[in-house]
């Protein structure tokens, strides 16, 4: 909860719409208990003044003084407002049905009184002989006071739970765009580092994803620029590479001393596997920079039939077994990084698997590069490095450990799965890689 600005949020609007809420009600509740009370204290007067003279007339038509009269009711009813008529002797006149003479008290003027338990009204005529008091129970005023709470009290039950989820709602509505700002950016890595849309922030939060934005072109700027180092320094080395060998090899050819001859090839393999290297590091760059998918879709199999064929003359007849499907497998691939990962995968298996086993290479019609070879059993450990950069199967094993690195780099920039498995299937030894085309 502190951490997630929507559930401040809601929690904080919350509770002052509960705070302002009691607030307000309590407020309202004492307002309307003071105007409760002027109204029933009205209504008392309105009584005592409406029966007096009634009283009088009844008093007065009498034979006989000072009989006490009782009224009976017409029909059974709560009565709230009882009274008593008296003279100025003291004696009762006149009393309501449900008057209890003990409850008022002795005439001592007009006006209100109030005792512990009742609010009393008196008022007089006849100057001053027949005299009224209307007596009415506090126990009512209290519980229509509470009944006033208990009203404007009720809603909260109802409104402040629909109320927080109202907020709540809005509160998600509103925060909408910042979720989707997120998971955009989420999507972001280190081989899609374009910018992330902001057209629909809010105003607040807006400069934030500005400055995200350009913290993503100036990482883009140093992993463009490394690749770049990379591709470029590999294609210089090209050619004084290629001059070197020629140079080592003219001495070989031109020395008659064995050391040297010797120590020219020597060199001459030596600049052959940076220039092995030079070319891996191209492949690479092109892996992790440049654009691997087309806007339409080819067949594969013709470009892996040649990287076959020119592969199977180096390696020697018989290496190479591949296995292409009757239909055409069509993908969006770029055919060169196409041919880039076969190449890579298959020199792999050339190089670490058994020597003078053959390599199955198959490519399925659903769109799966199968190639394997004979070998050792590799543990799950060494499985899960293989596709760093600059990792081998052992301290010792050739090649420049890129291999398996660039094919990963496709895979993840194109959206396919590179699986590596050991034993291969149906074997129990060798090694396999699978490559799911996108």
């Amino acid at each position: 909860m502190r951490r997630s600005l929507q559930g401040r949020l809601g929690l904080w609007l919350g509770l002052v719409l509960t705070v302002v809420w009691i607030a307000a009600a309590s407020v309202t509740a004492l307002i309307a208990r003071k105007e409760m009370e002027a109204v029933f204290d009205s209504m008392l007067q309105e009584t005592a003044q409406r029966i007096l003279p009634l009283a009088v007339v009844d008093v007065l038509g009498r034979e006989e003084e000072g009989i006490s009269q009782r009224l009976a009711a017409i029909r059974d009813h709560d009565e709230f407002f009882t009274y008593i008529v008296r003279d100025d002797k003291g004696r009762i006149l006149l009393q309501s049905h449900a008057a209890d003479p003990a409850v008022f008290p002795a005439w001592d003027g007009g006006g209100f009184r109030q005792s512990a338990t009742h609010r009393f009204y008196n008022d007089d005529a006849v100057q001053g002989t027949i005299r009224i008091t209307v007596a009415e129970p506090l126990a009512h005023r209290v519980t229509a006071a509470r009944e006033l709470q208990f009203g404007l009290g009720l809603p909260l039950v109802i409104v402040i739970p629909v109320a927080l989820l109202a907020i709540i709602l809005a509160v998600r509505v509103s925060l909408a765009p910042l979720r989707r700002f997120r998971e955009r950016l989420a999507r972001r890595g280190v081989r899609d580092l374009r910018h992330v849309e902001t057209d629909d922030l809010p105003a607040e939060i807006a400069p934030v994803a500005e400055t995200v934005n350009g913290l993503l072109s100036r990482l883009s700027a140093a992993f463009e620029a490394e690749r770049s180092f990379a591709a470029n320094a590999a294609h210089e080395l090209r050619t004084p590479l290629a001059g070197a060998i020629a140079q080592a090899q003219r001495l070989q050819t031109e020395t008659r001393d064995l050391d040297a001859k010797a120590r020219a090839a020597e060199i001459e393999a030596t600049l052959k596997r940076l220039t092995h290297l030079s070319e891996r590091l191209m492949q690479l760059a092109r892996a992790e920079g440049g654009r691997l998918r087309r806007d339409d879709a080819a067949d594969l199999r013709p470009v892996a039939r040649i990287v076959a064929e020119d592969l199977s003359r180096l390696a020697g007849p018989g290496r190479i077994a591949l296995a292409l499907p009757d239909a055409p497998v069509m993908r969006d691939l770029d055919p060169d990084v196409f041919a880039i990962l076969l190449r890579n995968l298959v020199e792999n298996a050339l190089r670490h698997g058994t020597p003078g086993a053959p390599v199955d290479v198959s490519l399925e019609s659903e769109g799966v590069l199968v190639v394997a070879n004979d070998g050792p059993v590799l543990p799950p450990d060494v499985l899960g490095r293989l596709t760093g950069r600059f990792e081998r199967a052992g301290r010792t094993g050739e090649g420049s450990g890129l291999g398996l690195a660039i094919v990963a780099a496709i895979a993840e920039r194109t959206g396919g799965r590179l699986d590596l498995l050991s034993p291969r299937t149906g074997r129990r030894s060798g090694f396999e890689a699978r490559f799911v085309l996108p």
